[in-house]
């Protein structure tokens, strides 16, 4: 995976489900494909699949590994379908949504808002969260799917200054709209991220503040991994993201917003889909072994 291509992939962590998420959804959107399935032998959670698949050209990443982590819409996926770029757009969002409804929950119904002629929030039958939405072919034009950040309970009013730090951290970023909250949308703050958007590393994200009543908050379910060329990047990423000692483990960190992140090597697919199973296994042991990666001992494991 080299660094022009995608540094940001989104990383969901399934119980058993991660090939089986990974096929449903390449069915649904235009443009993806399953790249890799990896099966590593013997992890903490047993047996366990990874498997690289690119939705309408955003590349993700997912796992199952056990029933450690369940998905909430503390993190969703905004999917644009765009009339200046999509044929048919209005057709394609009716018919994702009745396949992403299949077995699933409706946070808000496809409708008409004041923001979108059409949109619509669902939780898919594996409990993962999209915001399907008919884009205003005027606005500025942004990718097909954006992973989207939503800040309730003690984190809500945070997103503005989560924003700035994330700015601040990476490079190659950019700010997009903002759109406060105006008076009288209790229990909303006035001046508080009603949406924005923002590019970190070329790849765009969206957040928003929610002072309504939810029962979740930010897990690792969904985490970021970010693609570092060397020891130096993956130094400076841990030292300016983690914020939580005891969430750091085999490249894992979580950032002051409970946001969680892994910092791993630019080879790292290489490294766990092309060697032998002993290459894996070794591997995999120096994994277990780290907090931070350490790419030379990384190397090293995979050279044996």
């Amino acid at each position: 995976m080299s660094k022009s291509n995608q540094t940001i992939v989104p990383h969901l962590w399934y119980d058993t489900e991660a090939k089986e998420a990974a096929e449903f959804y390449t069915s649904i959107f235009p443009n993806s494909k399953i790249t890799d399935v990896t099966t590593i032998l013997d992890t903490p959670s047993g047996d366990s699949d990874v498997v690289s698949f690119e939705l309408w050209g955003q590349k993700f990443m997912a796992i199952s590994a056990g029933p450690l982590f369940k998905f909430n819409p503390s993190v969703s996926f905004i999917v644009n379908f765009d009339p200046s770029r999509e044929k048919d757009a209005g057709e394609k969002i009716i018919k994702a949504w009745n396949q992403l409804s299949e077995d699933g929950t409706v946070l808000m119904p496809l409708d008409k808002y004041p923001f979108s002629e059409r949109y619509g929030w669902i939780q898919d039958k594996y409990g993962l969260s999209w915001q399907l939405i008919l884009t205003n072919p005027e606005g500025e034009e942004r990718p097909a799917i954006v992973p989207s950040l939503l800040f309730v309970g003690d984190k809500c009013g945070k997103a503005e200054e989560a924003i700035n730090f994330y700015l601040s951290v990476f490079k190659n970023v950019k700010q997009g709209l903002i759109a406060r909250y105006p008076k009288g949308m209790e229990p909303d703050k006035e001046g508080t991220i009603m949406f924005t958007d923002f590019m970190l590393e070329n790849q765009w994200f969206a957040a928003m503040d929610s002072a309504q009543e939810h029962k979740f908050s930010f897990n690792e379910a969904i985490s970021f991994m970010v693609y570092c060329d060397t020891q130096e990047e993956i130094d400076y990423y841990w030292e300016k993201l983690s914020a939580v000692l005891e969430a750091e483990r085999c490249g894992w960190l979580k950032d002051m917003y409970g946001v969680s992140w892994q910092i791993v090597p630019s080879n790292m697919d290489e490294m766990m889909s092309r060697g032998t199973p002993e290459q894996l296994a070794r591997v995999m042991k120096a994994i277990l072994k780290m907090k931070k990666f350490n790419l030379a001992a990384l190397q090293k494991a995979h050279k044996g």
